[in-house]
């Protein structure tokens, strides 16, 4: 019976595909996201940080050291801000991280309903920089951060970073 090109036939692979647009390129090993939940207690902030170098690590993203720490740090800041800030109302926090061919995504996200603001500390206060230093960090980086609200009515709060080093004037 002929097929007359409709269904399942075979045909060779390359009929039928423009050979000066061969698609999107498959994605690299390193790329994916990463998502996994803690509860909103001091412990997990270390675990948290743990959590994201060991999967840079293991994934094989090409991350300078300088990147890794500036990751590290930026999810420290935020997962402390969330069980700091957020823990009454959200009892759980929920990390991820989301690497594409050429940046790396952390964001932290809780239920608590406040966006929170980068505000000038008090000099002589302790804390209440940690959005300043997060900020400051990724445009070190050359990169982006904000804060967005979830479905859910509460907050994510991410940084987005490039894996290839960008010089700040």
């Amino acid at each position: 019976m002929d097929n007359h090109g409709r269904g399942s036939g075979s045909r060779s692979e390359d009929e039928g595909q423009d050979p000066l647009d061969p698609g999107p390129p498959d994605p690299l090993p390193y790329e994916g996201v990463w998502r996994f939940t803690a509860p909103a207690v001091d412990a997990s902030v270390p675990q948290a940080r743990h959590a994201v170098r060991d999967l840079l690590y293991r994934q094989g993203v090409p991350v300078s050291d300088d990147l890794v720490h500036g990751l590290l740090l930026i999810v420290s800041e935020l997962a402390t801000n969330a069980v700091k800030h957020a823990a009454l109302l959200s009892p759980m926090l929920a990390v991820e991280v989301a690497v594409g061919a050429e940046w790396v995504r952390v964001s932290v996200e809780d239920n608590h309903p406040y966006r929170p603001t980068a505000l000038e500390a008090d000099h002589g206060g302790e804390g209440g920089r940690g959005l300043l230093l997060v900020a400051e960090v990724t445009r070190e980086a050359g990169g982006v951060c904000d804060v967005a609200h979830t479905a859910s009515g509460g907050k994510v709060i991410w940084a987005a970073l490039p894996l290839k080093p960008v010089r700040v004037p």
